[in-house]
């Protein structure tokens, strides 16, 4: 696949409504990626995507991602062993946002931090104050 088998962004109609798939890179060529668990939905991670990325990902039809503190594509799963087969790819109304939904190699666990999900904290009010608190293991 070739950034020309991207679809040229047309009209707002045409990119909401219409067949082609035109992804909107942001100003740094990266377009945020959502990656939930296919059979239970939970959210794993959310990463960016450069076309490259976009690209590899829809040809080996596994998770692939640009690091923005590494400066570097990566293939998900390459040094944990937590490799993510893409199921669905979904795209957003505006074609600025992508979902993809995978099923995680490994121990399934997808955070760095090595748990399953980067989302294991949620905000909480105590005294007056915003803190986080541990909503996973």
């Amino acid at each position: 696949m070739t950034s020309s088998d991207f679809a040229a962004r047309g009209d707002k109609t045409e990119i909401e409504e219409g067949a082609g798939f035109a992804p909107k890179f942001d100003r740094d060529g990266l377009i945020v990626c959502i990656t939930t668990e296919v059979e239970s939905g939970d959210i794993l991670m959310v990463a960016y995507m450069n076309e490259e990325a976009l690209r590899l990902t829809l040809d080996t039809g596994v998770a692939h991602y640009w690091s923005r503190s590494r400066n570097a594509l990566w293939r998900k799963g390459d040094t944990s062993g937590q490799v993510q087969s893409v199921v669905d790819l979904l795209v957003d109304c505006d074609q600025d946002a992508i979902q993809l939904k995978v099923t995680a190699g490994g121990d399934g666990k997808a955070c760095h931090t090595g748990r399953r999900s980067c989302f294991y904290r949620r905000t909480v009010k105590r005294d007056g104050a915003l803190r986080l608190e541990k909503i996973e293991g």
